[in-house]
């Protein structure tokens, strides 16, 4: 009985990867999409264990990313180290990071037998799916990177998403490594609850800590008893250094030491990033020089600190889809000399409808430095209003402009900036898929 039930799971393997090839094919050849959702939907209608199936065939074991920002650059630079060492890899490269856009991954690596051959998978996964796919994924290595609110009409606290992840990980099998970022109070008590292997990664550079905690915090009291935690200083949002003061816990030790370490791109929060990768790496027994070269040598991924060179002007698009990360890019952006800057808020369902999160960005820092901020998006005026309201006095020096179309948008933004500096370009998701379709794919009016 056994064997039969075998039998017909790879005869429908097979159909669903035929399947799922063809309609990769279509959707390509017809230029309708990068069939990265599509084909997995269809295929798990077919074999519903599909997931599992595939996950099964890496050889040396899945390596999941979860976490609120970050995601889609650790996957990528993990990748490029292993790719570096020769290794094939399995990636959802265009960060579609819910079941579907996993088994599209995978089966965009499978022939049409079922057969998987590759040497690692590393997935980016959307942190409110971790607990149903870490069963069949039976993931070697995960990455918690961080946990912040994030669209505010999809997910709840990020307390309950914690005890979800704590629940299922901690049946899975005790080789499992776990790294967790020691800097977020949550996570560093995760790690710390967990039966299983764990390395913690996180910063120890106090040159970097905020002066102040920002509006933008969601974890500052004990996961463990309540109480306020102490913070010897912060990094970002709620990630820092901390002790409670109420039941002695602490922050955990990371595995590297930060300061030793270089950084990809620009912006703090890419810190973390690399020493997520770095970290994992490391275990896997990539050797160091091959991870610092990395590095060194990083693109961005799309959207994520990229830079591009439009009508013979610099221009940098920086993800900005909820509070703690329009913070660190608002941060990137007062740390520079460049004057001009389009912000681009939409709120279609991969931004999240609710965009009241905009009132906890301190957009006070972006409009006390003055020059041209030019606002675009679905929620144009949402976004002029919060801008109006940041300003200190009548007397502002902020040249705000307002525009309904992205296009003329992008055009008023590529005027208002000098041949010497960067235009940075703050979209929320969809805004930046349609920033860069912009910007890359058509002519600049």
């Amino acid at each position: 009985m056994g064997n039969k039930i075998q039998f017909i799971d790879r005869l429908r393997l097979r159909f669903a990867v035929s399947v799922a090839k063809s309609v990769t094919f279509i959707v390509q050849f017809l230029r309708l999409g990068a069939a990265s959702v599509l084909p997995g939907a269809i295929a798990r209608r077919i074999q519903p264990r599909l997931l599992e199936l595939l996950s099964q065939q890496v050889k040396n074991g899945v390596i999941l990313i979860a976490g609120t920002n970050g995601k889609t650059t650790t996957a990528l630079l993990l990748c490029t180290i292993l790719e570096r060492k020769g290794y094939r890899i399995a990636h959802n490269s265009t960060g579609a990071n819910l079941e579907n856009g996993l088994m599209s991954a995978l089966l965009e690596s499978t022939n049409f037998l079922g057969t998987l051959d590759v040497d690692y998978a590393i997935l980016e996964v959307d942190e409110n799916i971790v607990p149903r796919v870490l069963t069949p994924l039976q993931p070697r290595i995960i990455l918690c990177l961080n946990l912040f609110r994030d669209q505010l009409d999809r997910y709840g606290e990020v307390d309950t998403i914690s005890k979800r992840w704590t629940k299922v990980i901690s049946t899975l099998p005790a080789e499992t490594v776990v790294i967790p970022n020691a800097d977020d109070p949550t996570l560093s008590n995760l790690g710390q609850q967990l039966p299983q292997r764990v390395l913690f990664f996180g910063l120890n550079e106090p040159e970097h800590y905020l002066e102040a905690i920002p509006h933008a915090v969601d974890s500052i009291y004990c996961p463990r008893c309540g109480h306020s935690l102490d913070y010897k200083g912060v990094y970002l949002s709620h990630l820092g250094d901390f002790t409670c003061p109420q039941c002695g816990f602490s922050k955990s030790k990371p595995t590297l030491e930060s300061s030793e370490w270089s950084q990809i791109l620009v912006g703090l929060y890419n810190k973390y990033n690399t020493l997520a990768a770095a970290t994992a790496a490391i275990d896997l027994g990539v050797d160091e020089a091959t991870i610092r070269d990395a590095i060194n040598n990083f693109q961005a991924a799309f959207g994520r600190a990229e830079d591009l060179v439009i009508n013979g002007k610099r221009v940098r698009i920086l993800l900005s889809k909820n509070p703690v990360g329009t913070n660190e890019t608002i941060r990137v952006v007062t740390e520079s000399t460049d004057k001009t800057t389009l912000l681009v808020l939409n709120d279609r369902t991969p931004d999240g409808t609710d965009v009241s999160w905009i009132w906890d960005v301190d957009t006070e820092k972006l409009v006390e430095r003055g020059g041209t901020l030019v606002v675009s998006g679905d929620r144009v005026y949402d976004l002029a209003l919060r801008l109006r309201y940041s300003e200190k006095s009548p007397q502002s020096k902020l040249n705000l402009i307002v525009e309904e179309d992205l296009r003329q948008a992008i055009a008023t933004a590529l005027e208002h900036t000098p041949e010497n500096e960067t235009l940075h370009i703050l979209p929320t998701y969809s805004a930046m898929l349609e920033v860069r379709e912009i910007l890359t794919g058509r002519k600049i009016l």
